[in-house]
């Protein structure tokens, strides 16, 4: 079905100035409005969708687009910069497996890519968001771009540890240009930290059973034992589908290690 557009006057009674949100103040006068028809079910309701709103004003040099939803994106040179000091993610090791001399291992951009990976497969669970759950596992270690990944090998008090990389979330979204993404960023970053929804709930299982499942691929690789991971998390799982992954990992290590004698 095509759409159609047309370009009536501003006294016309399907359009009402007082309609518009406050932030069009500037006269009339200076605005181009762009309609399309607007469509109920089958029948055609004969009303007009306001779809474009241009500003033509004498203190411009060229026609600006007025937008609702100016603050939702950042600018280019936000997007970028902010872009830019992510890249910290995908160089900085996992200071875990460092400590415990693993050749090669992975980043904290690859610990949370497969977290997020876990948000895509896991079935529907009720009350549970999903896609929520995706952007957390995206965003959850995300302070690590400036902090690092600080460990309890560093001997740093829990609290501290939050306050820093508060601090540095903050930062992040400052470089971000602030508006409706940075807020976002920030509220799915203490949702997680506080641990305060089913979603994060869920998530924080995706960060242990991605852990012991990373501990269980570098056993194999490198022939090794690396029971601290698996007996930091044990009994720590929140949710039954964190609880069912995090067994068949464990299952698996099992078969693994009777299959070398271990």
């Amino acid at each position: 079905m095509s759409s159609a557009t047309a370009n009536p006057s501003l006294s016309s009674p399907a359009v009402s100035h007082s309609s518009f949100p406050s932030y069009y103040s500037l006269s009339r006068r200076q605005f181009s409005l762009s309609f399309t028809p607007s469509f109920s079910s089958k029948n055609f309701s004969g009303g007009l969708k306001l779809v474009s709103l241009c500003c033509r004003s004498p203190n411009f040099n060229s026609t600006s687009t007025v937008s609702a939803m100016s603050n939702s994106s950042p600018s280019p040179l936000s997007a970028i910069d902010f872009l830019t000091l992510c890249h910290r993610l995908k160089t900085t090791k996992r200071k875990g497996w460092i400590n415990h001399r693993i050749k090669g291992p992975e980043s904290i951009a690859d610990h949370m890519y497969r977290m997020a990976l876990m948000g895509l497969i896991a079935g529907d669970i009720p009350g549970v968001n999903r896609e929520r759950c995706i952007k957390m596992a995206v965003v959850h270690d995300i302070a690590e771009a400036i902090v690092g990944d600080i460990t309890p090998s560093d001997g740093i008090p829990k609290e501290e540890k939050s306050r820093m990389e508060q601090e540095a979330l903050n930062e992040m979204c400052e470089v971000l240009g602030g508006g409706m993404r940075a807020d976002e960023i920030k509220e799915l970053w203490t949702e997680y930290e506080n641990n305060s929804s089913l979603e994060a709930n869920l998530v924080k299982d995706f960060d242990k059973v991605e852990m012991i499942l990373q501990a269980l691929e570098y056993e194999t690789e490198h022939g090794m034992v690396l029971d601290e991971f698996f007996l930091s998390t044990a009994g720590k799982f929140q949710t039954e589908l964190g609880k069912s992954w995090a067994a068949e990992v464990i299952s698996r290590r099992k078969s693994t290690l009777a299959s070398k004698g271990k």
